[in-house]
Formats: C-alpha cells, sequence, structure tokens
C-alpha cells in the first residue's frame, strides 16, 4: 500500500532512493570490489599460503621495454628478504655496505665456507608507495660490524619482515628486531643475542639466518633454530615484551612459523630435523612432534585440506609429509612406515631443499632447487607429473607463488617461469628480469614484485 502510494503521489523519498540505488549500482559497476587477501603482510602473504586471487595477472613483460612493467625502483646494498604490502605499502630490508658491493655468490654447489666481511654495514627497512613506487621513507636500525659471518649465497638481511598495519616488524638476527609504525617512528627494539645459524657439522660455516617474524593477534612469533640455545618464542607487538620462549633441541633452521587457527587446535607449526612439530599459540606448549627428513631444513610449513605440508631436503633425506591438524603427541614414522594414525600420506624423497612448496586448489606443486616441479594430489598424496621447468640447470632459491590460475617459479639468474595450475604440465610464459633473483615475490590487487639484486619490481598488465 505504501508503494502504491508513493507511486500514486510521486512521492520525492521514494523517487531519490531509486536514483541513489541507480547511482550505487553504476559505481558498483565502475570500480572492482577489492579482493580478499590482497594484503601481503609477511613471508609468503597470508597464512604463507603464497596466493592472491581476485584480479588478472601477466603472463609475459619486458623489463627492458617497460611493457607490463609499473615500475622499477632501486635499492641499495643486499637483501634476499621479500616484500611484505599492507595497503599501498610495501616494506623490504637491505644490509648495505659502507663501501664496495657485498659479494654474492649465486648458483648450484657445494661450498659450505662463511664470507669474511670487515666492514661497516648499514641495516635498513625501506617504505615503498605500491602505487607509484616512490621511497616513503627509510630507517637504520642497526649499523656496525655483523656479528657473524653469512653463506657467500645469502645476506645479512635475509627474513622478510611483517605488518598488521599498524606497525611492521624486521628482524636481523644477531643485530635484532625492530618495530616500526606506519610512519617509520621506531616503537620498540629487542636483542635477541648472537643468534649463530650454520652447517651443524662445521660449526665454524656460519651462513645467517632466514627464518622471518610473523603477526597474529597483537603477538610476534620468532623461530630461532640456531647451534646453541635454539628457541620459538612470542613477544607481545604493542612493546616487545616476552610473552613465552619455549626452547627448541635440533639443528639450525631457516624456516618461518606458520600459524594456524581453525576447527582444530589452533598451533605454530615449525619445520626441523630432530624436531618437526606445532606448538601452542597462547603458551608455547608442544602439541606434537616427529623427527626424519633432510637436516638442513628450510621451507616453511603449509596448510590446507586440513593437513599440513612439510618438507626439507640434504643429508640423504628429502622427504614431503601431509600431517593431520588434529596431531597429538610423537607422531614420528616408524621405518618402514609411509602413513600412520597423524600422517595422512608421505614421500621418502624428491622434497623440497629451499624452496616453499605452494598447494594450490586441489594440487600441491613443489618447484626443487634444481628446477624440478612436482604437481601431488594434496589429498591423496598421488604424484601427476614431475617436469623440469627449464631446458637447462637453473638453480631455485626463491619459493613459487600463484595467481590467476598461474603459478610463478623464480630462478636465481633472474628467469620468471608461468606454468599454468592444473593436473597437467604446460610452461605458458618465460620473462627475464635481468638480475639474480633470491627473493619469494609478492603479489597484491593484479601486481606481482619482485626483489632482485639491486631493484624492486612491479609487474602488472598495462591499463
Amino acid at each position: 500500500m505504501l508503494r502504491k502510494a508513493a507511486r500514486q503521489h510521486h512521492c520525492p523519498v521514494n523517487i531519490f532512493m531509486v536514483r541513489m540505488f541507480g547511482l550505487l549500482v553504476t559505481i558498483c559497476l565502475l570500480v572492482p570490489i577489492p579482493a580478499v587477501g590482497q594484503n601481503w603482510p609477511s613471508f609468503r602473504g597470508p597464512s604463507a599460503t603464497g596466493i592472491a586471487e581476485g584480479y588478472l595477472v601477466p603472463v609475459k613483460w619486458d623489463v627492458e621495454r617497460s611493457e607490463n612493467v609499473r615500475w622499477k625502483t632501486y635499492i641499495p646494498g643486499l637483501g634476499h628478504s621479500s616484500p611484505a604490502i599492507w595497503g599501498d605499502r610495501i616494506f623490504v630490508t637491505t644490509a648495505v655496505k659502507d663501501q664496495g658491493q657485498s659479494e654474492l655468490k649465486v648458483g648450484l654447489y657445494g661450498d659450505v665456507k662463511s664470507v669474511t666481511e670487515k666492514n661497516i654495514f648499514s641495516w635498513n627497512v625501506y617504505c615503498i608507495d605500491r602505487r607509484t613506487g616512490q621511497i616513503l621513507w627509510n630507517r637504520e636500525s642497526h649499523k656496525g660490524k655483523p656479528k657473524v659471518k653469512r653463506h657467500p649465497k645469502s645476506s645479512h638481511a635475509s627474513p622478510t619482515p611483517c605488518t598488521d598495519g599498524n606497525y611492521v616488524v624486521v628482524f636481523f638476527g644477531s643485530e635484532g628486531m625492530y618495530c616500526y609504525d606506519m610512519e617509520g617512528k621506531l616503537i620498540w627494539k629487542k636483542d635477541l643475542g648472537k643468534l649463530d645459524w650454520g652447517f651443524f657439522s662445521s660449526p665454524s660455516a656460519q651462513w645467517g639466518g632466514g627464518s622471518s617474524p610473523v603477526i597474529h593477534e597483537q603477538m610476534v612469533i620468532i623461530q630461532c633454530d640456531v647451534q646453541e640455545n635454539s628457541f620459538l618464542a612470542a613477544f607481545d607487538l604493542a612493546d616487545g615484551a616476552q610473552i613465552w620462549k619455549t626452547p627448541r633441541n635440533d639443528f639450525p633452521t631457516w624456516g618461518t612459523p606458520t600459524v594456524y587457527t581453525g576447527k582444530e587446535h589452533s598451533q605454530i607449526i615449525v619445520n626441523g630435523y630432530k624436531h618437526i612439530g606445532g606448538y601452542d599459540i597462547k603458551t608455547g606448549k608442544e602439541i606434537w612432534k616427529m623427527k626424519g627428513g633432510g637436516d638442513i631444513p628450510v621451507p616453511t610449513p603449509i596448510v590446507a585440506h586440513n593437513l599440513i605440508y612439510i618438507t626439507n631436503a640434504h643429508g640423504g633425506m628429502s622427504p614431503i609429509y601431509a600431517v593431520r591438524l588434529s596431531a597429538t603427541g610423537d607422531i614420528s614414522l616408524d621405518e618402514d612406515e609411509s602413513s600412520n594414525k597423524h600422517i595422512a600420506w608421505s614421500y621418502s624423497k624428491d622434497g623440497n631443499y629451499i624452496p616453499t612448496p605452494i598447494l594450490y586448489k586441489d594440487y600441491l606443486y613443489c618447484c626443487s632447487d634444481k628446477g624440478k616441479l612436482s604437481c601431488i594430489e594434496a589429498e591423496t598424496g598421488k604424484l601427476l607429473y614431475r617436469e623440469s621447468i627449464s631446458s637447462s640447470s637453473v638453480p631455485f632459491s626463491a619459493s613459487p607463488v600463484a595467481a590467476d590460475g598461474k603459478i610463478y617459479c623464480t630462478a636465481e639468474k633472474g628467469d620468471i617461469y608461468v606454468v599454468k595450475a592444473g593436473p597437467e604440465f604446460k610452461l605458458i610464459g618465460t620473462n627475464k628480469m635481468n638480475e639474480t633473483c633470491m627473493a619469494t615475490p609478492a603479489i597484491s590487487q593484479g601486481a606481482l614484485f619482485f626483489r632482485t639484486r639491486h631493484h624492486l619490481v612491479a609487474v602488472s598488465e598495462d591499463r
């Protein structure tokens, strides 16, 4: 009756509402709805998935001709940290030598010796505008001689920053952990002591750290598996106060912890050799553990399909484990087992040494450091293919990322291989960055952000 009366008397309120509705529809058609997960808050993005959906992303680009290249910004020093993104701000870290360039030796080789550096370094964090590539601010966190040596392939700024949109936390190992607000004001800093990451069988070989901090519900979580006094710890995001600290008995590791919250018990999941495991988020108390695998664990655990996927390699073993989220106690496999009550399936070989795998839709993709890409049914463990991405022996250290039905695999020499997602192998693009690429890329709002030897490069479809 009210609508009829409004039509009969040409009610101004009704006409206004109709016009406003039409305007709203027009705006919705013109302005894309923001996609979920477009912040990339830490290593490998939201929950370490490596995935950002909702936008078209390019298959091909040309850095020299600036085709599908939005901008390219010079970053001084040497850093392997990945970009972290919140809104229109990107954060990267670097270590700048006071004289000359830092040595970087990439490729496949077995030399375990450290780089001896007597120079003064500056450990810096950069904030960059996501849209333009302009440097918004740069802060020097620490200056001095490095307290530990690094591997020739590593850097003094390998851990990726993390942010929650209010704070950004950067971790420089023995040079400390620092928290800034989004405008670059230092909120707190924390000295965690000398942290010696290196080859367990040759203690003099110091390699530098790689595990990145993560933020969860006002806590900063960090994994420090080093030569002595290893630990997993949580700190208050607001002031850096220690909330809990759990000792760990393991060889040095380089994987970033993964936080899972869901139907099963919420937990922090860590890679390891003697102690792969899950810990209670609030207390740091152990929930489950297992042993077995490569003795230099690097990849970060990932979670999907109610399973935890963990891989590592070195020292004769290179397993892949699919652990149930409900796991409790010691779940280690017996020598003749490939599964048990807590482990859905496993492989004893063909796991990853350095790159973290990616689980995209129904498939787990493992890219080895030698460029072999395996595709596995995530729930069953069935191997669908194992193919070489490149025709030559090209090393890979960065972890793959995915969007828009595409998987991006970054080789150390700077070639980016684009693989079509699915149960059949199909290479659909190869792009050259023309610089060494050690860092895992980030994705936000249809743009890929590559950290090269000297630059941060934004790649997206020309619009």
